[in-house]
């Protein structure tokens, strides 16, 4: 897998690369270097991986022939995964189809088009002979297929970062447009070549009056659903941080739906299918926090303290749990349940159902963040309510969920002051429970160590590190809660 990083550019026929010596850092102008190359796309017969600005091909030629696909744009880099090339020309390779069903949804991956580009490449070198940027001069032909072909011929040039910085690639393309070339139209051959033949299905997102309840809320809600898609594939092939931004997407959704009911109605089977996939996320996320945290725990331990295989049972024994988690995740990915909810989320953004709330001002929005921080303070009086210490830790978590609810309100509204606020109350209660879940799942591999015959001696020293923990959370908490409460309000 790569990031790539990439400006494009439309330039007429006669266009002449200009001269690219004297850019800081470059002290060798390798090429122009020719290639042949010639690519089949492959999307569903609707064309719904170009509808979410993706491509995925079959190119022989060149210096890296094989299957490539393409996710969109984050942050300034498209995600670029490869594989070997394959004998069939028809079939896309199993790993990849994988990847895009989450788009697919089942439907057949079919060739829709052909590029065939004679390309001229430049590289940019500094002294030591590496890359820093390669200046790709492309002379296309391109075919829609089909029972009636369309052919359709033109020039562009693309700038690609090697190992070089931003700020060499901005100077490079600022030359390239001083020669006459200008900021590509399309976001990469495929759409600009489909764009001339057929009409790219769109993204449908909800139209709502500007500056109303309704603008923020389907706004928030899209940008929710783009962050579940582009997760997706990442959390497929199992990359760092992907499940739990996954299920934070599912959770701010979630929360939204629960607490702009008002706005958007008759969301609350998609609640609980949102419900269902973050618990389905949540097993294998959370044995990797619990991994991560005993990892770290041990390191900070004397060696004498680490008796017994205690490494191999809070660490590869878990790591093995987290992999299971992880191929039930897979298999929930590849299953009705889960396309019927990526459906139900298009149909969201598409077409809500909208309240005559929704075409307020968005102004009046802000009782809604109110609302939601006195379900937090309710939910800490009930807690302090409670005399029996174990109910009492079941109430405290109940003060969290509010508070993580109340954050996620505030963040739909741009009230990142409140949001940031009802966060330090999450986290201080977030820290004590994570002590309390550690304790327990210390306590259940200690038991299973000595019905092994292991010495438990490290268990109990952690067992105390994680109890110590949690007290100073709960020690903390009550100045946080005082801290926020005068802070919340001044804010509503």
């Amino acid at each position: 897998m790569a990031m790539e990083i990439e400006d494009k550019f439309d330039v007429p026929a006669d266009y002449e690369i200009p001269d690219l010596t004297g850019l800081p850092g470059c002290d060798d102008i390798v090429g122009p270097r020719s290639h042949q190359l010639v690519a089949i796309y492959f999307d569903t017969p609707d064309l719904r991986l170009a509808a979410r600005g993706i491509t995925l091909r079959r190119r022989r030629g060149g210096t890296d022939p094989g299957w490539h696909l393409k996710l969109p744009k984050t942050r300034g880099a498209r995600q670029e995964i490869t594989h070997p090339l394959t004998r069939s020309i028809k079939t896309v390779p199993p790993e990849l189809a994988d990847l895009v069903l989450a788009f697919t949804r089942g439907a057949p991956l079919v060739p829709v088009a052909e590029l065939d580009t004679r390309r001229s490449v430049t590289l940019l070198r500094n002294g030591a002979g590496v890359t820093l940027v390669e200046v790709a001069d492309d002379r296309v032909k391109g075919t829609v297929l089909g029972e009636e072909p369309h052919v359709e011929r033109w020039r562009e040039v693309e700038a690609e970062l090697g190992t070089g910085d931003g700020k060499l690639l901005e100077r490079v393309g600022k030359r390239l447009r001083k020669a006459g070339a200008s900021p590509a139209g399309s976001s990469s051959k495929l759409a600009r070549l489909l764009g001339a033949a057929r009409e790219i299905p769109a993204v449908r997102v909800a139209k709502t009056g500007k500056g109303s309840a309704g603008e923020i809320i389907v706004g928030y809600l899209s940008s929710q659903v783009a962050a579940l898609f582009s997760q997706d594939p990442r959390v497929r092939r199992a990359e760092p941080d992907a499940v739990h931004q996954m299920r934070v997407a599912c959770r701010r959704m979630r929360s939204a739906l629960k607490s702009f009911r008002k706005i958007a109605e008759n969301t609350e089977p998609l609640q609980e299918e949102l419900k269902w996939l973050g618990g389905v996320l949540g097993e294998a996320r959370d044995l990797e926090v619990i991994r991560d945290r005993f990892s770290h725990a041990l390191d900070s331990l004397d060696g004498e303290l680490i008796v017994g295989p205690v490494r191999s049972r809070l660490g590869s024994d878990l790591l093995d749990d987290e992999q299971e988690a992880y191929e039930r995740i897979r298999q929930a990915l590849t299953g009705e349940r889960y396309f019927a909810l990526l459906d139900a989320l298009d149909d969201l953004v598409a077409a809500p159902q909208l309240t005559k709330a929704a075409a307020k001002p968005a102004a009046t929005l802000e009782a809604v963040a109110a609302k939601s921080w006195r379900r937090v303070t309710r939910a800490y009086g009930a807690a302090q309510a409670v005399e029996d210490p174990d109910k009492r830790e079941t109430a405290m978590h109940e003060v969290r969920k509010a508070a993580k609810r109340a954050r996620y309100t505030a963040e739909v509204l741009g009230m990142s002051e409140l949001a940031d606020r009802a966060e330090a109350v999450q986290d201080v209660l977030g820290a004590h429970r994570d002590g309390l879940v550690a304790q327990e799942r210390l306590t259940a591999e200690a038991g299973r160590a000595r019905q092994a015959g292991e010495d438990t001696f490290t268990y109990g020293v952690l067992t105390g590190l994680e109890r110590a923990r949690a007290a100073r959370a709960s020690k903390e908490f009550p100045g946080v809660w005082e801290k926020t409460t005068q802070a919340v309000a001044k804010l509503l």
